[in-house]
């Protein structure tokens, strides 16, 4: 029996069905650091146990296993919110995504499992973050999910870190979040290199607090009156109208610029229903502000139900509208419908399937340009940052949660608005039907007060604008361009090694 067999004997982790269980109990940690809890803090340790687990594996496909069910423990827990909608199908698609930690957890244990010296723990600090990063970004893939619970994502309240956000995104602060769980694994598991591993983590500790202090800052450029709507819980669409209403009349005289409802905020096309359309209209010109609204409804002329967005002045629909391109895979469209239709049965899947977008849109009252997004649209940081490419001032989220209300849904959703605004120096505005609605400034700090799920109620916002031009708008997605460059060199290099092990050795004369 080896060394590390003797030791999951002695640690009861020998049965397959304990040490799946306890991988899967390891993945969970980290949603701890996510809000509701909020435990930012505790993601620079989350993974520490998972990893000990998986480097003391038994076997290179044992390990892959503890990464396997590590994975799926991980996206139970951050997406725990959505059992009531979907049952025993977010357990399947739960396996499903966490097959793809499988690699990782090989990893793991081959550069830091027994015998690793300095070599092997040098190479896990640069590797074991870029593949946790090719982990993110393959998920982050709207079919496969999406890129809701992504590590760094929690540390959205933290000032170095969206510091680090505007400089290479969501994505950097991943990248640090691991690094530092990887260092304290070999502080913990491998006691020969604890005096290097304590310099790196002082060396990430310097160059973080450098980027803190040096990476450029967005300057601010005059300010903008936005206002929230949120009818909160009602019983009908109808009645959720007539409250909208209600609630944005009692904006008369604030002045805002701009007006904002959620996403749903109305349930049939306006061009159906002139009636609401010029209610909507008489409703611009008395608050003397254009107003955002989301329309979820069939198209009038039979071209399928999609979520539009609908800028209404006081002449009615002005300029472009916005269909969501990026929905919800089962709660907005059923993947491969055909197959997967089953899905209705035994959860709240979505019955019928909307129709996408096909193209951003800029958004324009005349003194102010805006980006609208909807609801799941704020997850992905590659949206925003080409709005604020294409000229927006302000980025815009409608938004609709009111399936999962009091649950962790609403605060983890609203906190994505700060890490958009951070990473691309314009401030966002998070709306809602029932809360959490929020509005982050450029730099991602919080502006006035949210409004909670348990408030029905309109706030206006003394909005600071932003100029400039961020690095991570400006270069991109380069941090995961790096780590996948990183993988493919490692990989290669893994290649030859094992060839050149496999070839016979010349024969001598």
């Amino acid at each position: 029996m080896t060394a590390a067999a003797e030791r999951q004997k002695e640690a009861g982790l020998s049965s397959p069905w304990v040490r799946g269980t306890a991988a899967a109990a390891a993945g969970a940690l980290p949603a701890l650091a996510f809000p509701a809890p909020s435990w930012w803090w505790f993601a620079y340790v989350a993974l520490v146990p998972w990893m000990l687990l998986a480097r003391s594996a038994p076997t290179a496909r044992r390990a892959a296993l503890d990464g396997w069910f590590g994975g799926a423990g991980f996206m139970l827990a951050v997406h725990h919110w959505l059992i009531p909608n979907l049952h025993v199908f977010i357990v399947i698609l739960a396996l499903l995504l966490g097959a793809l930690w499988a690699p990782w957890g090989w990893l793991t244990r081959r550069l830091l499992g027994d015998g690793a010296g300095m070599r092997q723990a040098a190479a896990a600090a640069v590797l074991l973050p870029a593949g946790w990063l090719m982990v993110e970004l393959v998920r982050s893939w709207q079919g496969l999910g999406g890129p809701w619970g992504l590590l760094g994502a929690s540390q959205w309240q933290v000032g170095p870190a969206l510091r680090l956000v505007s400089v290479g995104g969501v994505w950097l602060v991943s990248l640090l979040v691991v690094l530092v769980n990887t260092v304290v694994t070999t502080l913990v598991a491998v006691p020969s290199v604890r005096r290097t591993a304590i310099i790196a983590l002082t060396a990430a500790g310097v160059v973080t607090t450098g980027v803190y202090l040096w990476a450029p800052r967005p300057q601010q450029s005059g300010s903008v009156r936005i206002a929230v709507v949120q009818p909160g819980v009602v019983a009908t669409g109808d009645a959720r109208f007539e409250r909208e209403v209600q609630l944005t009349r009692q904006l008369t005289g604030t002045r805002p610029d701009l007006v904002v409802w959620g996403e749903s905020s109305i349930g049939v096309d306006l061009a159906t229903r002139p009636d609401m359309a010029n209610r909507l209209a008489a409703l611009s010109r008395e608050v003397g502000a254009d107003i955002l609204v989301n329309v979820d409804a069939g198209r009038a002329d039979g071209t399928g139900i999609s979520k539009t967005s609908e800028l209404i002045g006081p002449d009615g629909v002005t300029g472009p509208t916005y269909d969501k391109m990026r929905l919800v895979p089962f709660g907005e469209y059923i993947p491969l419908r055909p197959l997967l239709g089953w899905a209705t049965s035994v959860g709240k899947a979505a019955d019928r399937n909307r129709r996408p977008g096909t193209r951003r849109v800029v958004m324009d009252t005349g003194t102010l340009r805006f980006g609208p997004l909807v609801c799941f649209e704020s997850a992905f940081p590659d949206m925003s940052r080409r709005l604020s490419g294409d000229g927006a001032q302000v980025l815009i989220a409608q938004s609709a949660t009111s399936t999962f209300q009091g649950s962790w849904a609403p605060a983890q959703h609203a906190s994505l608005a700060a890490l958009r605004a951070a990473e691309d120096w314009r401030p966002m505005v998070h709306a809602t039907l029932t809360g959490i609605s929020a509005v982050y400034d450029a730099d991602g700090r919080a502006v006035g007060h949210r409004v909670g799920t348990g408030d029905s109620a309109s706030a206006v916002y003394e909005v600071p604008l932003a100029a400039g031009v961020s690095p991570y708008v400006r270069f991109g997605d380069w941090v995961p361009r790096l780590a996948l460059l990183l993988v493919l060199v490692a990989g290669a290099y893994e290649v030859v090694r094992v060839v050149r092990l496999r070839r016979p050795a010349p024969a001598r004369p």
